[in-house]
């Protein structure tokens, strides 16, 4: 009887075992629990109170300046960018209501911020991860961007050139089409490249951004 019953279990043993091994090979990755750390475990939507700007041709209704986020990754680096979008609305924005050759918040309001969760290369230069604010000087030719420690001001009232941790310039380009509110998105690319692109009125800047 003992025998009989051993014989009995050992066969249920290997039942079990073929059956697993005959599973395809996409039910037995399925019972697998994913990995930790992955893109969906990121919150890419925007904040309480934040918008997401979008393309954007035609003016709106909408008075003032829009709080506002942009989310992207860049290889496994989350980024954040958040800041005060403002409108066209019919007036002169490069070289009159944005003075060229001058600190700009880059935005309205509070200093534009970037936040990423990892070590970074922005412009070709490392940046650790870590929140710090983006400033530019805009020019007619070319550009200068900046991340500035002190992230948290009004405007560029407290900036001081001291606080950089880095700067770097681009050539700005015309964008493909008007872009009524000023807006920041986050391109991913392959292996772990990828963009910030600035897009206000009839001006696009690009910045390189690639995952250390």
């Amino acid at each position: 009887m003992k025998k009989t019953f051993t014989r009995f279990a050992l066969g249920l043993g290997l039942s079990a075992t073929l059956t697993y091994c005959n599973q395809p090979e996409q039910a037995r990755d399925q019972e697998t629990p994913p990995a930790q750390g992955s893109h969906s475990e990121h919150n890419m939507q925007p904040s309480e109170g934040a918008n997401t700007i979008r393309v954007q041709a035609e003016p709106d209704t909408l008075k003032g300046s829009l709080k506002a986020e942009a989310h992207g990754m860049i290889g496994d680096a989350h980024l954040t960018i958040a800041y005060h979008s403002p409108a066209v609305r019919g007036r002169v924005i490069w070289g009159g209501l944005v003075a060229y050759n001058q600190v700009w918040v880059t935005g309205a309001h509070s200093a534009t911020s970037l936040m990423t969760d990892k070590a970074i290369t922005i412009g070709g230069k490392a940046l650790p991860a870590g929140k710090y604010a983006l400033f530019t000087i805009p020019g007619e030719q070319e550009w200068t961007i900046i991340i500035n420690k002190n992230w948290e001001q009004h405007l560029a009232d407290d900036y001081k050139e001291a606080e950089d941790v880095l700067r770097f310039t681009v050539k700005p380009e015309v964008a493909p089409t008007k872009q009524e509110r000023l807006r920041y998105e986050i391109i991913s690319g392959e292996d772990g490249e990828g963009s910030i692109q600035i897009t206000w009125d009839m001006l696009r800047v690009t910045l390189p951004v690639s995952q250390q």
